[in-house]
């Protein structure tokens, strides 16, 4: 998921910085929220990555425990 969340974040700045210029513009138009928006959204997406990596991290210290944990099917059962 973390690719995702960076990919969210780069688009929402790119939105701001192509809207950057025509600030003024966009404001005449009734428009001028959408660079507020652009910039909100890069920053919300800022606590959203960091949430994804730890709980990716979590994620893989259960799964490593687990196959820790789990007997090894390469052993023949005791019998």
């Amino acid at each position: 998921m973390v690719p995702f969340a960076i990919v969210g974040i780069a688009l929402w700045i790119i939105a701001a910085l192509i809207m950057l210029p025509f600030r003024d513009e966009l404001s005449r138009n009734g428009h001028g929220n959408w660079f507020t928006i652009a910039v909100a959204g890069a920053l919300w997406g800022i606590p959203g990555l960091l949430t994804m990596v730890v709980h990716d991290r979590n994620r893989r210290r259960r799964r490593a425990r687990a196959d820790v944990g789990s007997p090894s099917t390469d052993t023949p059962a005791p019998s």
